[in-house]
C-alpha cells in the first residue's frame, strides 16, 4: 500500500509512527510545507519567558529519524491539488518551485489549521504578528527582545499565556478581548473574573469589550484603535482570535461543516473512503452535546492521528469523541476545564444549571492549604454532567481529566457526589473536593 500523509505536526507524526508499528513495510510519503515536523506550539510561551531555553526542544520527532525508518519525508513541499479520481497528487517544491506528480492508495490528511485573521484594518502591518508555528515563534521572540510594549488581540488560551510570559519578562502588556470576559469558551464568569484579576495583579492591562478595528502608524508607535474610538500606543501586536481549518485541498470534494472542517465517520474517514483526516482539519463528536464540533486541540490531533494510522489498513478502531479538555498555568495558578460552560450549555438548548464550590482543598490543620474553586455544569432534567471548571494554586489539572471521563460515561451529579475517592489529609478532605462540588449541586436541586 502507498500512503500519502499531507501535513506532519501532531496528527501526521502520530499517524506515521503508528503505521510504522502496524506495517513497517508500507510505502509512506510525507508532504510538509514547513522545514520541520512535530512542533509543539503549546510550548511557545515557555520559550518566550525563558523557562525553556531552546525553541528547538519543542520538536519531539525529526525527519531524519523517520527517514532512517524508510519513510519518504518531503519537507518544504506543498500539495497543490488532489485528483481523487486518478488518485494523483500535484506537488510543488518550495525550494526550487519544481512541479511533480505522485500517486497514492490512501491519504491521511493532517493539514491542521491557521490563525483566523479578523477584519482589522492594517492587520498586514509588519509589526502585527501571529503565533502558531516555529517560524512565527522565532519572529515574535526576535521582535519582542528590544520592544517594551506589546498588545495582544484576542482573549483565548494563546494570548493569556503570552500575557503571562511577557509580563514576567518586564514588558508592558495590554490584552484586548471583544467579549465581556476572557477565556469565555472555556469558563464561566466566576472563574473568568478570577483570571482577569490575576492578570491585572501582575501588571497586565485587560481591555474587555475592546474590539480592535485598526492598526496604524504614528511616528515610532503602532496605534491600536478599538471600536469605541480609543487609541492605545504599542510597539508590536500579536493577533490570536481563534483558528480556521486548512482544508482548501478538498473543498467541494468531501463533506465539510460551515467552517470548512472536514466531517468524518467514527473511524476518521472522510466521505471519500480512501481519505482519512486527523487533527485541526476536521470535526470531532463532542460528547456533551453529541454534535459534530470543531475543536482544534493537540490532544485530539494525536489521538486521531494514531487511530488513522490503524484504520488506514482497515476500519477496526472507532473514536470515542471528546470533551475539549484543556488546562493552563497562570502565575502559579492552574485552570483546567472540560465540556460545556453554563453559558454554552444554555445556548446549546439544555435546561442547565451549575454548582459552585469554593473551599480549602485539604484540612485546615495541615501546615498549609489552598482555596479551590469548582464549577460543575449539569442538565437539570437528568442531572447529567455537561462540563466542569477548576481553578486553584493547588494543581487541579488532573481533576478535569476525572470530569472528562464522567462526561464521556454520561455520569450524573449523584454519581459524582458519592463515588469512592481517597481520603488522606495531605491530599484532600474526608469528602474529596469533586464529591463536595457535586453535593452542592444536589443541595441546589433539593435532593439532599
Amino acid at each position: 500500500m502507498k500512503i500519502a500523509i499531507i501535513g506532519c505536526t501532531h496528527a501526521g507524526t502520530a499517524a506515521v509512527r503508528e503505521i510504522l508499528r502496524q506495517a513497517p513495510e508500507t510505502e509512506v510519503n510525507i508532504y510538509e510545507r514547513n522545514d520541520n515536523i512535530s512542533f509543539l506550539s503549546c510550548g511557545i510561551s515557555l520559550y518566550l519567558n525563558g523557562r525553556v531555553k531552546r525553541l528547538e526542544d519543542m520538536f519531539y520527532d525529526s525527519a531524519e529519524d523517520l527517514r532512517s525508518a524508510n519513510i519518504h519525508v518531503n519537507l518544504q513541499h506543498d500539495v497543490l491539488r488532489i485528483d481523487r479520481n486518478k488518485k494523483d497528487l500535484l506537488i510543488q517544491s518550495l525550494e526550487d518551485y519544481s512541479i511533480s506528480h505522485e500517486s497514492y492508495d490512501k491519504i491521511i490528511l493532517c493539514t491542521g489549521s491557521s490563525v483566523i485573521l479578523p477584519p482589522i484594518n492594517g492587520i498586514d502591518h509588519s509589526r502585527v504578528l501571529l503565533c502558531k508555528n516555529y517560524a512565527q515563534a522565532r519572529q515574535l521572540y526576535e521582535a519582542s527582545k528590544d520592544q517594551r510594549r506589546i498588545a495582544l488581540v484576542g482573549g483565548g488560551y494563546v494570548n493569556v499565556e503570552l500575557a503571562e510570559s511577557f509580563a514576567t519578562t518586564g514588558h508592558e502588556v495590554t490584552l484586548f478581548q471583544s467579549h465581556e470576559t476572557i477565556l469565555n469558551n472555556y469558563v464561566d464568569e466566576q472563574i473568568s473574573h478570577k483570571m482577569m484579576d490575576l492578570l491585572t495583579e501582575h501588571g497586565v492591562r485587560v481591555e474587555t469589550r475592546g474590539n480592535v478595528v485598526s492598526f496604524t502608524d504614528e511616528e515610532d508607535d503602532l496605534v491600536v484603535t478599538t471600536e469605541d474610538g480609543r487609541n492605545f500606543k504599542t510597539d508590536i501586536a500579536v493577533v490570536s482570535t481563534g483558528f480556521v481549518p486548512e482544508t482548501d485541498l478538498l473543498q467541494g470534494q468531501v463533506k465539510m461543516d460551515r467552517k470548512g472542517a472536514i466531517i468524518t465517520n467514527k473511524y476518521g474517514q472522510s466521505s471519500d473512503p480512501d481519505i482519512y483526516v486527523a487533527g485541526d482539519a476536521r470535526t470531532i463528536e463532542y460528547n456533551p452535546t453529541g454534535a459534530s464540533e470543531y475543536i482544534p486541540l493537540a490532544t485530539n490531533a494525536v489521538r486521531q492521528g494514531l487511530i488513522a494510522g490503524i484504520n488506514v489498513f482497515g476500519n477496526r478502531w472507532s473514536e470515542m469523541g471528546a470533551q475539549g479538555t484543556s488546562a493552563i498555568e497562570l502565575f502559579g495558578h492552574t485552570l483546567s476545564t472540560t465540556g460545556l460552560t453554563y453559558a454554552r450549555a444554555l445556548k446549546a438548548g439544555f435546561d442547565a444549571d451549575f454548582s459552585f464550590f469554593e473551599d480549602s482543598y485539604r484540612p485546615g490543620f495541615m501546615p498549609s492549604t489552598e482555596m479551590i474553586t469548582i464549577v460543575i455544569v449539569y442538565d437539570k432534567k437528568d442531572l447529567r454532567i455537561l462540563g466542569a471548571q477548576f481553578f486553584s494554586k493547588y494543581d487541579v489539572a488532573q481533576s478535569a481529566n476525572t470530569l472528562s471521563l464522567a462526561i464521556q460515561n454520561r455520569n450524573t451529579l449523584k454519581d459524582l457526589a458519592f463515588v469512592d475517592m481517597l481520603f488522606q489529609p495531605y491530599y484532600d478532605q474526608p469528602f474529596n473536593y469533586i464529591n463536595l462540588a457535586a453535593q452542592e449541586g444536589l443541595k441546589k436541586e433539593g435532593l439532599i
